[in-house]
């Protein structure tokens, strides 16, 4: 198909998307796990979790699509195309939530790719290569560890074996939760991990203030934050609060107070870089009242788009450790390189969500970088892939309180049909 006519057919697409139809799925969907404080809470390969799958399946076949699910419970719906030889482009995201979170992270991508699907019937566009919409198994990592482990394992199927034996709070195994979402499908075929995809895009809402302090309605993700995360502990000797001078002890917590301190200055140096230093988890012991701490465990997780910056803060840390005379050890047990989406991609989104703002009058899209975790920085590893963020009201996300205004909603949905529409035309 040549260029005028995808973008005639990616207009079309756009035009036809129908917000009281999203709405209404949106909120249909929240339904699964919903609470009486509008949050939802829908952990993954629950019972909950299976319900709300049940009911994807169900409105996907409405709409004409092929169901298929692959060896981690990732469910596929398909649109057929003309050329149904071809990869497919894929869209969509997760459907799990945190134990507490709304009813749009993650399942804002899913519902959307399905409207997009519903847009093109409506406008009676058959696209050259088949679209897929994914909603992919255990994103949140709420339940079970680590996070994004359908989209992980579909580009590395190797990653599966990794995850069976993880255990979630009750002892139960992901093993067996997984065999349990499976059987509780017999009616969709299975299908391969690692299929090829010609792109993927993935829609979501911001999950941070950026986009709605600059009263921007749509953003353009260039790409997704390398982070590091570390293991630390700060060695000393537990003694009596009362009776041990204060020049003779080797308080724990001292130190890794102090520690802390200097990280986060080094932090507040690279401000300009938008380098992001977390210190979560802490543990402290003995944990008492009245004894001197004589350990101190904490995590650092540092973020950033360049990787440059982190190898600084990195040997930044390890040059303190190093200077300690073994009172500071630490561990790096998680590393990522930043997620960089290709400019082709970036372009088009660009232009999709350029016509979407237009037309509702509003201020040109934004381009900006995400924070956080998202399945599209493992497939960017097997397609080409981008995203789509709409902001969120406040900035809060992972809790009841998550919301994003309707009209913007709408918008992204917009800008995604268009995009899907224009890479579902594109020749081999």
């Amino acid at each position: 198909m040549n260029q005028q006519l995808s973008s005639s057919a990616a207009a079309l697409a756009q035009d036809s998307v129908n917000n009281k139809r999203l709405q209404a799925f949106i909120a249909s969907l929240a339904t699964f796990g919903g609470r009486a404080d509008g949050g939802v809470s829908r952990e993954t390969l629950t019972d909950i979790d299976l319900a709300s799958r049940r009911y994807l399946i169900d409105q996907a076949r409405a709409l004409g699509c092929e169901v298929m699910v692959d060896d981690c419970a990732n469910l596929f719906f398909r649109r057929p195309g003309q050329r149904n030889d071809l990869p497919a482009v894929l869209t969509g995201s997760h459907g799990d939530t945190q134990p507490v979170g709304g009813k749009l992270d993650g399942a804002y991508g899913v519902v959307a790719g399905l409207e997009v699907i519903a847009a093109l019937n409506d406008a009676g566009i058959n696209t050259l290569r088949p679209i897929e919409v994914v909603a992919w198994t255990n994103e949140e990592g709420s339940r079970f560890g680590p996070g994004a482990m359908g989209s992980s394992a579909f580009v590395d199927p190797s990653c599966l074996t990794g995850y069976l034996d993880a255990v979630d709070q009750n002892k139960v195994r992901f093993s067996e939760a997984l065999q349990a979402a499976l059987d509780s499908t017999p009616d969709v075929p299975r299908c391969a991990m690692q299929r090829p995809m010609s792109a993927c895009v993935e829609l979501h809402i911001e999950q941070g203030p950026v986009l709605e302090r600059a009263g921007i309605p749509l953003g353009v993700v260039t790409g997704i934050q390398a982070v590091r995360w570390f293991s630390v502990t700060c060695h000393g000797s537990m003694a009596h609060a009362g009776t041990t001078p204060m020049d003779e002890r080797r308080d724990a917590m001292a130190a890794a107070v102090a520690l802390a301190q200097k990280l986060y200055d080094f932090a507040a140096a690279e401000t300009a870089n938008q380098l992001r230093l977390t210190l979560g988890r802490w543990q402290v012991t003995p944990n008492s009242v009245n004894t001197i701490p004589g350990r101190v465990d904490f995590t650092v997780d540092m973020r950033c788009l360049t990787d440059s910056v982190l190898d600084r803060f990195e040997a930044f840390l390890r040059g303190l450790a190093a200077e300690s005379n073994n009172s500071v050890s630490l561990e790096r047990f998680f590393q990522r390189a930043p997620t960089h989406f290709p400019r082709p991609m970036l372009d088009l989104i660009q232009i999709a969500a350029e016509r979407a703002c237009t037309h509702a009058g509003l201020p040109a899209p934004m381009t900006i970088t995400s924070g956080a975790f998202h399945d599209a920085m493992y497939l960017a590893d097997h397609c080409p892939t981008a995203m789509i963020f709409v902001p969120s009201i406040k900035g809060i996300s992972h809790n009841a309180a998550e919301a994003t205004d309707p009209r913007d909603l709408l918008l992204g949905v917009q800008a995604l049909a268009y995009t899907v529409t224009d890479l579902a035309n594109q020749e081999p």
